[in-house]
């Protein structure tokens, strides 16, 4: 199995800015996700993504591939992750012949560690190369969220769940955004890392599922470094 993984990190960001090479732990934000992948079997390159010469300099020093800096079609807020993932795969593939899948990291998930990269890697294999992606448990129940409506409340779901007792509700899930894993062709056809055949890979540590994208979520990160419940 040849997988190539893809570590996306644009130069901008709105609500965190320099994120992606900002220290936590006493290493930049992307080593996280390139230490969690360095090393597995199975994984033939870790290519960053970039359009930032210094998140590219960041990067390399910590064993990534950065061949070239990301087009500014490609870098802008409206670009969407499908397309920065083929530019990369078609690249890639181009230089090195074919993978057989893509594992996408985002860098603002740096506690997934390599245990969930390896066991992303397993179900990918063993379901014949089907979509993986990462959940979590989710924090809010959708029997429990309302539309405000006209200044009246609606429940977002039909019937709600209103005077259910939380231990009574259904379980809940939601994408964290630590990993995707996709084949070349059905990124290519659907651009789309989500789809009726995806396998769960359930991350039930909330700890290993933080997804930094603003100031709190980088404080509650380095909390949780701080309480020993991550190894830094």
């Amino acid at each position: 199995m040849r997988i190539l993984a893809l570590i996306p990190a644009r130069g901008g960001s709105r609500r965190l800015p320099g994120k992606n090479i900002r220290a936590l732990g006493g290493r930049p934000l992307i080593a996280w996700s390139i230490e969690a992948a360095r090393g597995i079997p199975g994984i033939t390159d870790i290519l960053v993504s970039t359009d930032d010469e210094k998140i590219a300099a960041a990067a390399r020093e910590y064993g990534a591939m950065v061949p070239w800096l990301r087009p500014a079609e490609l870098a802008s807020d409206e670009a969407g992750s499908a397309g920065v993932c083929v530019h990369a795969l078609d690249w890639y593939e181009a230089q090195f012949g074919k993978v057989d899948g893509l594992l996408l990291l985002q860098p603002t998930s740096p506690f997934r560690g390599r245990a969930i990269v390896e066991q992303g890697l397993a179900l990918y294999q063993a379901s014949d190369f089907r979509r993986v992606v990462a959940f979590s448990h989710a924090a809010s129940h959708p029997l429990w969220c309302v539309r405000i409506e006209d200044g009246k409340i609606a429940p977002f779901v039909s019937g709600g769940g209103f005077g259910v007792r939380s231990q009574d509700l259904p379980a809940a899930y939601v994408v964290n955004g630590a990993l995707y894993l996709i084949s070349p062709a059905t990124l290519r056809n659907t651009l789309n890392f989500v789809g009726n055949d995806v396998v769960p890979l359930l991350m039930e540590s909330p700890a290993t599922s933080i997804d930094i994208d603003t100031e709190p979520d980088w404080q509650y990160a380095e909390a949780v470094l701080a309480s020993g419940a991550i190894a830094g």
